[in-house]
């Protein structure tokens, strides 16, 4: 049974920075594409980032581009998403999913999730 659990979240001040990560076991991680996705509270969820198995391409929402960063280490069996310059937009439940050989940005093809991890930026 695959399994996802984040951590990292917090509070933080805008402007400032968060590491999420995001360990997978019970499956072969090296294979999965990864993303990251968040739901702020009355909003629909939305793709942030995505990396492919290998983590030879990366793929970005514009609203994150530039100030956040994901990233995997297979030996590891997890994924990061690197958060800086923290805006109060950013405040939502940051969630992993991953997918064999698969990391577009469309939730609906991803075949596992994690929990979810609150990230606050307060103003």
């Amino acid at each position: 049974q695959v399994q996802l659990v984040e951590s990292g979240g917090g509070l933080v001040q805008a402007g400032g920075s968060l590491r999420l990560s995001c360990v997978v076991s019970g499956g072969p991680f090296s294979t999965y594409g990864m993303g990251w996705y968040r739901q702020a509270p009355g909003k629909e969820r939305e793709f942030v980032a995505s990396i492919t198995f290998s983590g030879e391409n990366t793929f970005y929402d514009d609203s994150v581009k530039g100030r956040f960063t994901i990233s995997r280490d297979n030996a590891k069996n997890t994924v990061y998403l690197q958060m800086n310059s923290l805006k109060p937009e950013d405040t939502a439940v940051y969630t992993c999913a991953g997918k064999p050989y698969y990391a577009g940005r469309n939730d609906y093809f991803y075949d596992y999730w994690g929990q979810g991890t609150q990230v606050t930026v307060s103003s």
